[in-house]
């Protein structure tokens, strides 16, 4: 006899959420690989496709690689909303990721759990109007405020943005072992330092520090078991 097993209101969410989350990354990526060729054939101005494909394979196979490692590690860590939310309106590193981990440790919600799911996703969406409402100020703003904004005093302010973010959210885990963290640490600062050309490749870097700071916890859950 069959039985038919009902769907609970979280699998039903999630099963909407994929529908809703793909027809929109199908629609985003259409618009956005669309639009250069329709601007370009309105104004009479289209590329060299040649040479745009020669530029791409120039870098893509690098953001490719890239792209990849920041599915496989982000997913996980957002869930499906948060995963379409994110990858869809952009800037994963710089805001969305930040303010989703914040929002997830503030309630204490793990990765994996319909809570992470939730929160993760509300704050993202929070994230993302955030963002668009200080962009159309920004815009609004941009000419009384251009004085202000290139004053030479706020340029160091502005170079360094991202690493005050990430030092100040990296702390908190840092914190919780200091040695453990700062062998991976000191090996990509030294790397970085000897080859420069690596910042420009931040993402895919994730993959060795990673990999290093896994095994590091490895052995020291090893150790300690044997102890």
């Amino acid at each position: 006899m069959k039985q038919n097993k009902a769907q609970t209101p979280y699998e039903d969410y999630l099963r909407a959420t994929h529908r809703l989350g793909r027809a929109v990354s199908m629609i985003t990526l259409a618009l956005l690989l669309g639009a250069p060729f329709v601007m370009g054939g309105y104004l009479g101005a289209m590329p060299n496709l040649a040479a745009a494909a020669r530029g791409f394979l120039a870098v893509g196979l690098v953001w490719t690689v890239s792209s990849v490692v920041e599915f496989l590690v982000y997913t996980p860590m957002l869930g499906a909303g948060g995963s379409y939310l994110a990858f869809i309106t952009g800037n994963l590193i710089n805001m969305k990721i930040p303010c989703a981990m914040n929002a997830r440790d503030m309630v204490g919600a793990k990765s994996g759990t319909a809570e992470n799911e939730i929160i993760s996703t509300l704050s993202i969406a929070a994230s993302s109007l955030v963002t668009i409402l200080v962009l159309a100020l920004g815009v609004l703003l941009l000419t009384p405020l251009r004085p202000v904004l290139g004053s030479p005093a706020l340029q160091p302010a502005f170079a360094n943005v991202v690493p005050a973010l990430f030092g100040a959210m990296a702390y908190k885990y840092y914190r919780k072992d200091v040695k453990l963290a700062l062998v991976p640490l000191i090996i990509m600062a030294v790397l970085f330092t000897l080859a420069p050309s690596l910042t420009g490749s931040t993402s895919f870097m994730i993959i060795p520090s990673g990999a290093l700071a896994i095994g590091l916890s490895y052995l020291k859950f090893r150790r300690e078991a044997k102890a």
